[in-house]
């Protein structure tokens, strides 16, 4: 078998990613298959961070496509002035375009992979957009990837937003079915950790909805984590702190009478799950507090101290960071 130059191939645009999805969204597994879905409510919630959105509705259909609609500004829909398509054209169409590069649109923005919508689009069966903006309501629909319709104007309204409705390619996922449980849950985090927005999911399959819409931020989450169990003391600790002009972190913490530690981290929304320096700062952190308490109020005589393994017994604590550089690992 011969390599030479010959062997070298240039996948352009969208191709690339049916091509490899794993390459972009982690796996063509259930993981990956959900993934999709966060990356169209990320960029709603974006727009929430903008206070510009303040509900969120996802429906799982009947056919296994699914719809997310917010009440946002509207994706603009003028011609891009480099492109000269569309501007909607050039975020399903363009990998690494949208406006979550320019500052002067969004102060944060969320998700770990920061595909967008291009590599929803190219992982799609089909999906079409309606979006509603400057009086008008524009839709487009797109095949495997590929335009399938002009933009056109299909009526008038006073209202703005995106919907965005996409079924994914069986061909290129190892499942197509969509969990309402796992979408359940990742959808109670972002309203946990973002006052004011109301999410609301539906699952027109077998008949369900839930309305999701938490006053109390974080301690209203770490409140929900230790539902059922025995706390240490009633309200969870809060602590904030902001570092002008925009990065932000806020902490929860709340004992119970169990033995496990479970600490809940996230920046700009994205469960952290597998820690990180935020994680590592904060346990430090708080078993110094804990033992400078201790030396200053209670053992006066003996200075005993408490290790960081004695602070995690029955620790539920929730971080929320928003940056507006972060860095990701994994």
């Amino acid at each position: 078998m011969e390599y030479g130059a010959e062997s070298i191939k240039i996948l352009d645009g969208l191709e690339a990613v049916r091509k490899v999805p794993s390459m972009y969204i982690g796996n063509t597994g259930v993981e990956g298959l959900h993934h999709l879905v966060y990356e169209l409510v990320d960029n709603s919630v974006d727009e929430a961070l903008e206070g510009f959105c303040n509900r969120i509705t996802i429906t799982i259909h009947r056919d296994n496509s699914i719809t997310c609609e917010d009440n946002g500004r509207g994706i603009p829909v003028e011609i891009h002035n480099e492109e000269n398509i569309p501007a909607l054209e050039v975020v399903l169409t363009k990998l690494h375009a949208g406006g979550k590069f320019n500052k002067d649109a969004y102060k944060y923005s969320a998700g770990l992979h920061g595909v967008g919508l291009s590599v929803v689009n190219a992982l799609s069966e089909y999906l079409e957009v309606e979006v509603r903006r400057d009086g008008k309501v524009f839709f487009q629909r797109y095949e495997g990837g590929n335009k399938a319709t002009e933009l056109e104007v299909i009526g008038d309204t006073d209202r703005t937003g995106t919907a965005i409705r996409f079924k994914p390619d069986k061909t290129l996922f190892e499942t197509t079915e969509f969990s309402y449980d796992i979408i359940t849950h990742r959808m109670r985090e972002i309203s946990f950790l973002n006052n004011g927005i109301h999410i609301v999911l539906i699952d027109e399959k077998r008949g369900r909805r839930q309305d999701l819409k938490y006053e109390g931020g974080i301690k209203a989450f770490v409140k929900y984590l230790n539902a059922n169990k025995s706390v240490l003391f009633s309200e969870p600790v809060y602590i904030s702190s902001a570092r002008p002009p925009l990065d932000f972190i806020e902490v929860a913490i709340q004992y119970n009478d169990g033995y496990n530690e479970n600490i809940y981290s996230f920046v700009n929304n994205v469960n952290t799950q597998e820690g990180g320096t935020h994680v590592a700062g904060f346990r430090s952190a708080l078993t110094r507090s804990i033992n400078n308490f201790i030396q200053a109020n209670v053992a006066q005589k003996n200075k005993e101290s408490v290790s960081g393994d004695d602070i995690k017994e029955g620790l539920v604590a929730v971080i929320n960071i928003k940056l507006q550089n972060p860095q990701f690992e994994g």
